[in-house]
């Protein structure tokens, strides 16, 4: 045949790929093609290639010259188009015929081959219209599915449509219709049950971006895949039911899973000693619609309670195992238990990771953070390595301090040899965190803490380099220096620096403050005199800003403050704090006999706020309730080594935090780059800091103070906020806003009575994981962008800030063009020109705020935290001065630990050129314009590297 071009149809010889069957072909193995008919057959990537010869061909001319240079263009064109159809493929391993003509055409354009794209475009509309007219209502062949037996059923499309009329029910702007015309593409005749469940997903999620509300449709439709795999599993025969259906049936299934999880051995006995029917009598199955598909999914995959691989937890039943494992001492404890459920299902407060994945399991570790003090010695430092390994087992994130270890040229006595220095050590321990990955949940993670007035500083500060000695280095552990005031003192004065062998300076680990600056001086001053071994001078700004460049090469070491951890200390009285942990947020005292443990929760600033501000009592009533399940963790935990029962126990410690931050300032509609905003983070925190310290005191009215307590700054009378006074008089009268609003006199007299029931009662953790079931912002943390695909450890998802898709609604803006936008700019509206200026302020990006306005914010509520808080800096185009302003300006203004520096990442959100799939933009107009025109496009990757699978602080 002829594959001239005609010249009025220039499109109407070029081939279809796939739809002829004729020609062998390759089969790709483990792939397949759903025809139009319903039809499946294998995958045959050599089609593919012989469709785009043909039609490169029809186009440019069939001479000898042309005919090379489209073979070598040919070849490039399949690679990607198999690439992008493999990598998209469903759990099937499937994918419909217009998925395939979908990829050439998206191909093409992106090869900017836009005649061969343009004449593709309008033959496929083309045949589109001509099947349009062939097809007789009626005659669609029936579809089948295979059951999990091997049996074929008729496939029962009204309960498909049953199903997703229900995922959509009471949401705004989504269509039944599309879900189900997306589904019924991708269905085939003999599809499984499973790739039936998956389809309308599948489907829901293509239009996530357009509608955020296709987030919660999406979750829905994954529940009724939960539903049926739960429900088969208890029965042991095939059983689903409706949302509507489940409604009837939660209370009888609550007590099969009950009594199933005991049998295999997932839960603990104890709770089947509940008065189970009132317990189930008080499930709320409605609350299971209020999940985003990002936060069903993580729960799905990392969460829910499995055996044998099959999920059979729903999730009222995930919510009130936690919540009884969490009431197991109470008196009542059915009512408590209940109480706890009503909390955790509202989303209002959500417990830590750890404390979901074990509460009333056989071992309930539920503890979030441990800190160790690594001895020097060799027994005591393998013991640390191997108490690291037992703590991360079950879900524990460590925080390691190494400043005890002697340097590199050290005298060890027992060998009379020189020593290694702690950089083997840390390989070690690094390797441990690998090996010991939490049973696959998550990745094992440790921090190293080291002093900067340690003698192998500068080569602590090179462990996170890819070049170098690779055994001198680790990869997978975070680093961060513990930084003495005194430091940068002497940085700020451009004075000198010495470096020092701890096994020659044993009192610097222990001290702070004033008493640190003598010791120092004294010991500096020895060492003029010739009475040290290991020292070495260096200039302080110069050490500061290699730290500040491996921060900005590496991420690595963060940058954490020892004096005002310690001074500001309730418990110093009781040791000393040597590091912070795994997150930067936690500051308690470690010793040989202790391991500092912190029991952790957050608060949904979200569901605290009206358009009028922040509502106290509904807060307070919260942090009454989080604050006794965090209590009661302490007791009912599984401890894995007796140094973190004993400090534990002796001390009580716990961590309220919060998370929804700025999703509370878009509320209330005060821009995060603001003085409002800085207000608000002192308003919060303070109401926070109040109420969950009168819970404590209540808490030790009921069941008494805890252990430590004489001597405390709490015994004192010293608050929170009247601990600011003691860092500024240590640093010769710095000044700290000080501002109050509550009657702080009345609890200064409460707790003076009755005292506390926890040494430490707030630290604001990231909330990466925790933030994404609730479906709000993380921790204190700005978005990253408003539109971007969020990668962790359950996949790929497309997130939306739906708050800004109602504004933009509310102005008549929102329409496919903003959605392009969006993804042309990364997610940003600043350079959108068509959104006003005060939504721009409002949906400021994280790299659009200056990082000062964060550090301004955490100040103010670091005054109110007996602890400390996760902060990230965002700082879009770093340099030397800025990372130096920046760091300096947390310093001064009292704030204890920083976290990551994020800096922008050379990967975007995809821009390309399909509708209809996760993530892609249609540019189809563009090739059917008169004048060919390039598409921005950008390969598929990470939103950038906080959204790293592999990072704890995204997960």
């Amino acid at each position: 045949m002829t594959l001239a071009l005609e010249a009025e149809r220039p499109s109407s010889r070029i081939p279809e790929p796939l739809v002829s069957a004729s020609g062998a072909g390759t089969a790709t193995p483990g792939f397949q093609v759903i025809r139009r008919n319903g039809a499946v057959t294998p995958f045959d990537a050599s089609k593919i290639a012989v469709a785009l010869t043909k039609a490169f061909l029809a186009v440019e001319g069939t001479n000898a010259a042309a005919s090379r240079r489209v073979h070598d263009i040919v070849a490039g064109l399949t690679e990607q188009i198999v690439t992008g159809l493999t990598r998209r493929a469903d759990a099937g391993r499937t994918f419909h015929v217009e998925d395939v003509q979908d990829q050439v055409e998206l191909a093409l354009m992106r090869g900017e081959h836009h005649k061969v794209a343009r004449a593709y475009v309008l033959y496929r509309e083309e045949r589109a219209r001509e099947r349009a007219v062939a097809v007789v209502p009626g005659t669609a062949p029936a579809l089948h599915m295979t059951t999990g037996e091997g049996m074929r059923v008729p496939l029962d499309e009204a309960r498909l449509a049953t199903v997703v009329g229900e995922a959509v029910a009471g949401l705004a702007d989504v269509s039944a219709e599309a879900i189900l015309s997306e589904t019924r593409r991708n269905l085939y005749d003999g599809i499984s049950a499973d790739e039936l469940a998956l389809a309308p997903i599948l489907a829901a999620r293509t239009l996530i971006e357009t509608e955020p509300n296709y987030a919660k449709v999406s979750a829905r439709l994954l529940g009724d895949k939960l539903r049926r795999e739960a429900l088969t599993f208890l029965a042991g025969r095939p059983e689903q039911a409706t949302q509507a259906e489940m409604a009837e049936r939660y209370a009888d299934y609550f007590r099969a899973y009950v009594a199933r999880g005991i049998e295999e051995e997932l839960i603990d006995p104890e709770l089947g000693r509940f008065d189970l029917e009132r317990i189930a009598a008080a499930l709320l199955p409605e609350r299971d619609l209020q999940f985003d598909y990002l936060g069903l999914q993580t729960l799905y995959d990392r969460y829910f309670l499995h055996a044998r691989g099959t999920r059979f937890e729903l999730p009222q039943a995930f919510f009130m195992r936690v919540a009884m494992g969490l009431a197991l001492r109470e008196v009542d404890r059915e009512a408590r238990a209940i109480e706890f459920y009503r909390l955790l299902s509202s989303f209002d407060f959500m417990a830590s990771t750890p404390t979901l994945f074990n509460a009333g399991t056989l071992r309930p570790q539920l503890s979030s953070c441990f800190l160790t003090t690594v001895p020097d010695d060799l027994d005591g430092i393998f013991k640390s390595i191997k108490d690291n390994a037992l703590l991360a087992k079950y879900s524990g994130g460590l925080g390691n301090d190494w400043t005890r270890v002697r340097g590199l040229g050290a005298h060890i006595k027992g060998t009379n040899g020189e020593s290694q220095g702690v950089v083997p050590f840390l390989k070690v321990a690094n390797d441990t965190a690998i090996a010991v990955n939490q049973g696959g949940k998550r990745k094992g993670a440790v921090c190293a803490y080291l002093e900067t007035w340690h003698i192998d500083i500068e080569e602590f500060l090179d462990l996170r380099k890819n070049t170098g000695d690779d055994r001198r280095r680790t990869h997978d552990m975070n680093t961060a220096n513990w930084v003495p005031d005194l430091f940068m003192q002497r940085v700020e004065a451009d004075g000198s620096w010495t470096l020092f062998s701890p096994d020659e300076t044993p009192e610097l680990h222990d001290l702070y403050g004033p008493a640190f600056r003598d010791a120092y001086e004294a010991y500096e001053a020895k060492a003029a005199q010739g009475g040290m071994k290991v020292f070495r001078t260096v200039r302080a700004l110069d050490l500061w800003r290699r730290m500040l460049t491996m921060l900005f090469e590496t991420g690595h070491p963060w940058v954490t403050f020892k004096d005002p951890c310690n001074i500001r200390s309730p418990q110093r009285h009781a040791g000393v704090v040597h590091s912070s942990n795994l997150c930067t947020e936690i500051t308690l005292n470690t010793s040989n006999d202790e391991v500092a443990v912190c029991n952790l929760g957050s608060v949904n600033l979200l569901a605290h706020v009206t358009r009028d501000g922040l509502d106290h009592a509904r807060l307070a009533c919260t942090v009454a309730t989080a604050m006794r399940m965090l209590d009661n963790v302490i007791d009912i935990n599984f401890y894995t080594i007796p140094e973190a029962r004993r400090s534990n126990l002796k001390h009580r410690p716990v961590g309220l935090g919060i998370m929804g931050f700025q999703d509370a300032l878009q509320a209330l509609r005060i821009p995060y780059a603001s003085d409002d905003a800085v207000r608000f983070a002192d308003e919060s925190m303070e109401a926070v800091s109040f109420h969950a310290i009168s819970a404590s005191v209540d808490l030790a009215a009921e069941r008494g103070r805890y252990p430590s307590f004489e001597g405390s700054l709490w015994s004192q009378g010293v608050l929170p906020i009247d601990s600011v006074e003691l860092l500024a008089q240590a640093r010769g009268g710095a000044e700290f806003d000080r501002s109050a609003t509550l009657d702080w006199e009345s609890l200064h007299t409460r707790v003076k009575a009755s005292g506390m029931r926890n040494s430490n009662c707030m630290a604001i953790a990231p909330t990466a994981t925790i933030s994404n079931i609730c479906g709000v912002s993380q921790s204190i943390e700005p978005a990253y962008q408003n539109l971007f695909v969020k990668s962790n450890m359950s996949g790929d998802f497309t997130v939306v800030n739906a708050a800004l898709v109602r504004d933009l609604k509310a102005r008549g803006l929102w329409d496919e063009v903003m959605v392009s936008d969006l993804k042309y700019y990364d997610g940003s509206v600043g350079q959108i020109d068509r959104i006003p200026d005060d939504l721009k302020a409002l949906y400021a990006t994280a790299f659009e705020i200056d990082a000062a306005w964060l550090i301004e914010a955490a100040s103010r509520r670091q005054k109110w935290i007996d602890q400390a808080q996760s902060l990230n800096l965002y700082v879009a185009n770093p340099s030397g001065r800025k990372l130096d302003e920046t760091y300096r300006l947390a310093w001064r203004r009292g704030l204890k630990t920083t976290y990551y520096l994020r800096s922008r990442s050379a990967t975007h959100v995809e821009k390309s050129t399909l509708k209809g799939t996760d993530g892609k933009l249609n540019a189809v107009s563009a090739v059917l314009a008169a004048v060919p025109i390039a598409v921005p496009e950008i390969v598929l990757g990470k939103a950038c590297s906080i959204n790293d699978p592999e990072c704890e602080a995204c997960q």
